[in-house]
């Protein structure tokens, strides 16, 4: 992509990878995702896995940023990019998440084109609970040729037990996420992109109070699907990006309209008569997938 004025631009992205788990035992529960347990996780699946992701990555002409959510530890996400030539200036940000799961967030970036500045992750526990137990948020500070901007990457609770009796927890999350955007509004007012999986879709309560900040570049409109994920029958937008208004079609900026929702035909299979994400498994069943989520994009200007 490119213009007359030799503007050229990147992707920064984000993708919900879908039990991305190593085949070794770790500390937490990932009993269901070992060579012997029932979904047979062995070691071609997981390269497979690998494999899917990585032409994913290229699909979407190789992220500047891309955050991924539902990945094990920080050697499964060095894994994606490890000896890939198209992937050699690649470098991770990641933190061991205390979630009950064992799933956590991180993001590679571009480090030829990118300094990463700082980063950090914002840990905290949700109401009616004593501890942490679900996916930290992450921050990353990068700059573009002297431009800082921040990344800060969500995986919210899920709608287990309810929609409206989860609610609350993502309600939760969305005030921590706006305590950071506002306290870095108040500081420097670098621009921040916001991306993630937040389990709820655009009009519910939590993305709401991001909404009251950023502006939200996942739409109905932004793909030929009308969602990044498909559950009874129905498309939603659980995964999302949001940016600051002082990034929009700025010279080091962001595109304005230029968030995409992609379904890439191979990431896509006709099941039960609907075109949909085509999964890793389909309960212990391995159907050789990607992921039961779409990947979601927006476009940065570069020169």
């Amino acid at each position: 992509m490119g213009n007359s004025l030799g503007q050229k631009t990147r992707s920064v992205a984000f993708y919900n990878v879908e039990n991305l788990f190593d085949t070794l035992d770790g500390p937490n529960d990932d009993a269901e995702f070992l060579p012997a347990a029932k979904n047979q996780w062995n070691a071609a699946r997981y390269e497979e896995k690998l494999t899917h992701i990585r032409e994913v990555l290229l699909a979407m002409g190789k992220p500047l940023v891309c955050g991924f959510s539902e990945v094990e530890n920080a050697s499964v996400v060095r894994a994606i990019i490890a000896n890939q030539e198209a992937f050699k200036s690649y470098g991770i940000v990641h933190y061991e998440s205390p979630d009950a799961r064992g799933i956590d967030v991180a993001m590679i970036y571009d480090s030829s084109k990118l300094k990463l500045l700082a980063s950090n992750y914002i840990r905290f526990i949700l109401p009616g609970e004593t501890k942490a137990t679900t996916r930290d948020i992450l921050w990353a500070q990068f700059s573009y040729k002297k431009h800082p901007f921040y990344v800060m990457l969500n995986h919210w609770p899920s709608r287990r037990g309810g929609t409206d009796e989860s609610d609350e927890k993502r309600v939760a999350a969305a005030k921590i996420a706006c305590n950071f955007i506002d306290s870095v509004q108040k500081a420097n007012g670098y621009p921040i992109i916001f991306l993630g999986d937040l389990n709820d879709h655009p009009e519910n309560n939590a993305p709401k109070l991001i909404d009251e900040r950023l502006d939200p570049m996942i739409t109905k409109e932004s793909g030929p699907t009308k969602g990044t994920h498909f559950y009874n029958n129905e498309w939603g937008i659980l995964d999302h990006i949001y940016v600051s208004a002082n990034f929009i079609d700025k010279k080091n900026g962001v595109v304005s309209n230029s968030g995409q929702i992609h379904n890439f035909p191979f990431i896509m299979e006709e099941y039960k008569g609907t075109i949909q994400p085509k999964r890793t498994y389909a309960g212990s069943k391995y159907l050789g997938g990607y992921s039961d989520h779409l990947p979601v994009s927006i476009q940065l200007k570069i020169k």
